[in-house]
């Protein structure tokens, strides 16, 4: 069998396709049990951090701003408290969750708020209503001859959602990556506690001093995030959006098969390459940077991202492959993991990555550069892109089946910091061969590059901003393979390295102390909160306590509550004692506390070193 053929074959059996499949469309978000009352809410992968649902009273589905005014208003009458909920959710945080009591509130789908507004041609200007996916904003734009410069990489996010949690894609260079850099005006309704013109709500609009960060684009909408949304522009109803004409992107994956010294390496990269990233396997010393430049429309060249990991996947084979990875967890199998890794990693650099040479056809990579539009090369998510509703092939984590669930751990290191981080990261790899073979079965360490922001809670340092996602047990109480390594990690990224969460992902524990990271800008923003919602009926349990405000923790204790990041352990019983993990210190940063598996022989606890004695 050759090489490719052999390929084909493992790819059948690890989820990553080879053909573009059209997917089922992902599922409603909100259900409800009588008409519009009476509802639950989720996200995209069908459970929160926490793993709860949020039961809110009704769900509003405004299509026009006139629409959600009197949505506003209403519920602002009413005392009610009240989020928005994008039409997929993307965001694992409970930022949809409204706040007051349990089953009480109002959630406001801008679903229907999907339209473009206006154009502005000359000025190289578009407004979008803020509900509008990603993909739907880049195609319109397209039609017009513009591109935004920036945007995160999967295209299934709104305009709203991207913006309140901060979303970027990867560059320094300029105004940098994070898209709520380009915003140039945004309407908003917030609450009003007396009635404007008979309305309990008010529309408010601002201004070009916004997309320059002089009041701070993203503090106002994170401002409808902490209050009103999901992560999206909650009251946002509109956004004006600063684009440029067209051009196109040059990439080319290099890799590398030696990491030693690749720390020192990075910052000098993203200096030298305006859209590059980098992909680190730390377990098998491989590092692929993506060599992307901007081009000329000029250039010749009709390329397409149709990244593996976001193209339609068979769900049988999806959830023959996560229970393939289950049983490598139930048996301690380290060894099949990164056995499995190397093969996948292998195959998604055979194909480019879902890189295509040519927009149409099948697997189309022929080799690199890839060129094509920005509009066609910045974001990827052909699995949400459906004709048919039959659960036969769907995006990877779709929860109406039993197919991938994970955490992700998301931290923007600052590029004074990033070396010491990979170097210990390294230290503890060194330690534990085998503790970090999960990652590479999801894309490693994901490294992309973010500039400082004004913005209220933006970055307050140019940064390194690091994708970790990694197996995920369905039981709360299961601990994972090497549950301690994964724990020392994000715990050195967050509190060693000063690291700032993504506030779209994480687990709990990685929004810990962001009072004192953001300090003064966190003043300010809880400032315009109050004045644009002095009631607080936007704001929730869980945004005061990712913020540190109204004496509300964002740490839930309990037993077992490290093995989901609901807590750092202090006690055993935070851990799983009953199954061997104890609580303790890291291995490399001391200040760690983790969830370490030990064997007791004779009465003498010495730690476990699964690496061992493994038989694939």
């Amino acid at each position: 069998m050759s090489r490719v053929a052999s390929l084909v074959v493992l790819l059948s059996t690890l989820s990553v396709p080879l053909l573009l499949v059209r997917g089922s469309p992902p599922g409603p978000v909100v259900v409800c049990r009588s008409g519009n009352s009476d509802c639950n809410v989720t996200n995209a992968y069908g459970t929160f951090p926490d793993r709860s649902t949020c039961a809110v009273a009704a769900v509003a589905f405004p299509a026009t701003e006139q629409e959600l005014l009197l949505a506003v208003s209403d519920a602002s009458a009413k005392k009610q408290h009240m989020k928005a909920v994008t039409v997929y959710a993307h965001s694992m945080p409970k930022l949809s969750c409204p706040g007051g009591p349990s089953g009480q509130g109002l959630v406001i789908s801008t679903a229907r708020l999907n339209r473009t507004v206006n154009v502005d041609v000359a000025r190289a200007r578009m407004t979008f209503d803020a509900g509008i996916t990603l993909r739907a904003l880049l195609d319109a734009a397209a039609a017009s001859g513009l591109a935004l410069p920036h945007s995160p990489y999967w295209q299934g996010v709104t305009l709203g959602g991207l913006l309140s949690t901060g979303s970027h894609g990867s560059s320094v260079f300029g105004k940098g990556s994070a898209v709520h850099e380009y915003v140039v005006g945004m309407r908003l309704v917030v609450p009003s506690p007396v009635a404007v013109d008979g309305y309990y709500a008010k529309i408010i609009s601002l201004g070009e001093e916004l997309g320059r960060g002089a009041v701070g684009c993203q503090g106002f909408s994170r401002r409808s995030w902490s209050y009103l949304a999901e992560p999206t522009n909650n009251s946002n109803t509109q956004v004006t959006l600063q684009l440029e004409p067209m051009f196109k992107r040059s990439i080319t994956n290099r890799i590398v098969s030696d990491d030693i010294d690749f720390e020192q390496n990075i910052s000098s990269f993203a200096a030298a390459t305006p859209y590059g990233d980098i992909i680190w396997y730390p377990s098998q010393a491989k590092v692929i940077y993506r060599d992307d430049f901007k081009l000329p429309i000029t250039t010749k060249g009709r390329g397409l991202n149709d990244f593996l990991g976001f193209q339609a996947q068979r769900t049988g084979l999806v959830a023959f492959s996560r229970a393939l990875e289950e049983s490598y967890e139930r048996t301690e199998n380290a060894i099949a993991k990164c056995n499995r890794s190397v093969i996948q990693v292998n195959a998604l650099i055979l194909f480019g990555m879902g890189l295509k040479n040519n927009d149409g056809g099948t697997s189309n990579f022929t080799g690199y550069p890839v060129i094509g539009n920005q509009s066609d090369m910045q974001s990827a998510g052909s699995c949400l892109r459906s004709e048919e509703d039959e659960l036969n092939k769907a995006c990877g984590w779709d929860p109406r089946f039993r197919g991938l669930f994970y955490h992700q751990t998301t931290i923007s290191i600052p590029f004074a910091n990033i070396t010491g981080f990979v170097a210990d990261v390294k230290q503890l790899r060194d330690a534990n061969p085998s503790a970090l073979c999960g990652t590479e079965l999801y894309l490693g360490f994901f490294m992309r590059f973010v500039r400082n922001s004004t913005a209220f809670l933006g970055k307050t340092e140019d940064a390194v901003d690091i994708d970790i996602t990694y197996y995920r047990s369905r039981d709360p109480l299961q601990p994972r393979l090497f549950e301690d390594v994964l724990e020392e990690v994000e715990q050195m990224a967050l509190f060693k390295y000063n690291g700032m969460p993504h506030w779209g992902k994480n687990r709990n524990i990685a929004f810990l102390g962001m009072r004192d990271k953001l300090g003064a800008k966190l003043d300010k923003f809880v400032d315009v909160m109050q004045r644009y919602d002095s009631e607080g009926l936007l704001s929730s349990d869980w945004s005061d306590a990712v913020l540190g405000l109204n004496g509300k923790e964002v740490v839930v204790e309990g037993e077992g509550c490290a093995l989901e990041g609901l807590c750092i352990c202090s006690i055993d019983d935070h851990c799983a004692p009953g199954q061997g993990y104890y609580c303790r210190a890291g291995q490399v940063y001391g200040e760690a506390r983790v969830c370490r598996k030990v064997e007791t022989t004779m009465g003498v606890q010495r730690a476990h070193d699964v690496s061992h004695a493994l038989i694939v």
